[in-house]
């Protein structure tokens, strides 16, 4: 059966109030499945299908933040309430910024004290921060407990935490003393003390530390969860690996974005997106862009006699021009991703501009002999040394324009994902037509076409 004749017959189940029926299709899927399933259906019939769901707050939380504010705006208010008490704490926080105004101060009020509190708390931090997205459901342990005491703790815990595969030894305090893993608790004695299984020395990350820092941290060394703390060494919450997939995802959006000179929004939406919100994220570089580009403009109408004089530049222009935009891009696109996982930093800008150059070199070298070639077709042994020391000049500046923009704008503090094709390019551009021209017109002036 296909998925559209599925999801047909799905909706005809829940139309007809055939509950038992639409639940028994569905029983086997994930979470995440389930999750698209419910964007697939009219919004009745997902509604009808949310609310009969068993984990319903865990599927919930893996619908798009555009389709939970569709489902909560028809919510009952009820059922609002089952989810967000059902919901992880990382979750549940990040659906209620998604409410509005009204929809908070209606829902805070009946939630348990607890919940309310902890979403307070959360929904505190600073946006793009550790705290911001960590989660307050941890498994913690008393320093001095045996690990049958620690196993037996765990059991009554883990229906309130994230993850128990690690647990965090904390002093009365709340001070971050040491991490146990499951693993470690299992092979150890009965009798066993955990301070003698426990690790001491703990990656952490504290509660103002930047998101994609701690991405990075958990990517680096595999960890399943970072613990966060506050400057006084208290333990706060964790970050789950899941967490930084989600975060490493949406950096990479935003940098693909920006890439193509749009500004970056995590909500923005291509198919359900309003059309003059898409403009607004497009006009504002393109517009910076078209006035750049008149810098072409300007070297073209300043070097128009040679242009009268040997119409077959002209023919080439595209060419050169073209070529040093996209040996930028490929420049700026590699330097970005290098800044992006840290394998580079400023200190290495010299040394990597000695790089850079040599490579430029050769591939100018190799594009300035074809198009030698097509330019002595074209025109003559003139034309073909013009096109040749173009290339290479136009190729060599396009690369290190490419490799040092990123480096620029990041030690200005700016994002260097801003260094985007289309501004390379415009700037590569620019100077090309600069280049070309300025080349020509000292090689070939005096000389009869």
């Amino acid at each position: 059966m296909s998925y559209n004749n599925f999801i047909f017959l799905l909706n005809d189940a829940l139309e007809h109030q055939h509950i038992q029926r639409a639940l028994d299709a569905v029983k086997t899927f994930k979470a995440a499945d389930l999750a698209d399933v419910l964007t697939q259906l009219p919004q009745q019939s997902g509604l009808l299908l949310l609310q009969h769901l068993p984990d319903r707050a865990y599927i919930f939380s893996y619908l798009k933040p555009a389709e939970q504010a569709r489902f909560m705006a028809v919510l009952d208010h009820k059922l609002l309430v089952s989810l967000f008490e059902d919901m992880p704490s990382d979750r549940r926080v990040d659906v209620f910024k998604r409410l509005n105004t009204e929809q908070q101060n209606t829902l805070l009020p009946v939630l348990a004290q607890a919940e309310r509190e902890d979403i307070r708390k959360l929904a505190a931090y600073k946006e793009g921060t550790a705290g911001a997205i960590m989660s307050s459901e941890y498994a913690t342990l008393k320093p001095g407990m045996t690990v049958m005491e620690a196993i037996r703790m765990l059991r009554e815990e883990a229906p309130d935490t994230e993850t128990i595969y690690f647990a965090y030894v904390l002093d009365d305090l709340r001070r971050l003393l040491g991490v146990l893993s499951l693993k470690e608790l299992i092979l150890g004695r009965e009798d066993q003390n955990i301070n003698e299984l426990m690790t001491t020395d703990i990656l952490q990350a504290k509660v103002s530390d930047d998101q994609d820092d701690v991405a990075k941290l958990i990517a680096r060394y595999d960890l399943l969860a970072l613990p966060v703390v506050d400057d006084a060494g208290i333990m706060l919450g964790i970050v789950t690996y899941d967490d930084a997939m989600d975060v490493a995802s949406d950096e990479a959006t935003e940098d693909f974005l920006k890439s193509g000179a749009i500004q970056a929004d995590d909500k923005l939406s291509l198919k359900t997106a309003p059309v003059f919100q898409l403009y607004q994220k497009r006009v504002y570089w393109l517009v910076i862009l078209v006035f750049g580009s008149l810098l072409s403009g300007i070297g073209i109408a300043h070097f128009e006699d040679i242009i009268a004089a040997h119409i077959v530049l002209v023919f080439f222009l595209p060419l050169l021009v073209g070529s040093g935009g996209n040996a930028g891009s490929q420049s700026a696109t590699l330097m970005v991703r290098a800044l992006a996982t840290g394998d580079v930093q400023f200190k290495d800008w010299f040394y990597l501009l000695g790089r850079e150059s040599l490579v430029a070199l050769c591939l100018g070298g190799t594009m300035a002999f074809a198009v030698s070639v097509l330019g002595y077709i074209r025109g003559d042994e003139m034309v073909a040394l013009v096109l040749a020391l173009s290339m290479m000049g136009i190729v060599m500046l396009g690369c290190l324009i490419g490799m040092s923009l990123p480096f620029v704008l990041n030690k200005i503090g700016l994002d260097p994902a801003s260094a985007s094709a289309p501004l390379v390019t415009s700037i590569c551009d620019a100077t090309g037509v600069l280049v070309y021209l300025f080349i020509a017109s000292q090689i070939l002036s005096g000389v009869s076409v």
